[in-house]
């Protein structure tokens, strides 16, 4: 899931440092959520993918992982 954060932001051309600024975090805190160390709020979710000119669904929910119908 958390690796579609950085290939976003590759993909943006934005550093690390420059994002985190974006989403007002610690680059020390992207760098966590990146590596799937840290769980961002929903809050912080949103920022992210409108940092990353992109939706909730596309960031962080991927077809066939955890689907909703399977509760």
């Amino acid at each position: 899931m958390n690796s579609r954060v950085k290939d976003y932001r590759l993909k943006r051309g934005y550093s690390q440092a420059s994002l985190a600024y974006q989403v007002g975090i610690a680059r020390q805190t992207l760098s966590m959520i990146e590596n799937g160390r840290y769980n961002p709020s929903l809050d912080l979710c949103i920022r992210l993918a409108e940092a990353l000119e992109t939706d909730l669904n596309t960031l962080f929910w991927k077809v066939g992982e955890d689907d909703a119908n399977d509760f």
